[in-house]
């Protein structure tokens, strides 16, 4: 069964950080593209990022950019979003995916706020 756990989310002050988890089970984790995707109240999914499957490359959302860094660590199954510079638009439930299997996890709730 794919699993799919995010974790580390919260309650921030704007230009605060927070690094979120997923960790994965139930597939060969370094065999897909990962993906970050966010969903703020009131709106629609909200692509954020993605990192190739040995992590060398990445992109990002014009939004995120220069503010958050994704990577992942095929030995532990897991995928991180490092989030710097946080603003109160960044406040959103994120999810972490896995392309191609349709699967996505439960969400970690951010809140950026002061």
């Amino acid at each position: 069964e794919v699993q799919l756990v995010e974790s580390g989310g919260g309650l921030v002050q704007p230009g605060g950080s927070l690094r979120l988890s997923c960790a994965a089970s139930g597939f060969t984790f370094s065999r897909y593209t990962m993906s970050w995707v966010r969903q703020a109240p009131g709106k629609g999914n909200e692509w954020v990022s993605t990192i190739s499957k040995g992590g060398d490359s990445a992109t990002y959302a014009d939004s995120v950019k220069g503010r958050f860094t994704i990577s992942r660590d095929n030995a532990e199954n897991t995928l991180y979003l490092q989030m710097n510079s946080l603003k109160p638009e960044d406040t959103a439930v994120y999810y972490c995916v896995a392309h191609g299997l349709g699967s996505r996890g439960q969400g970690t709730q951010v809140t950026v706020s002061s």
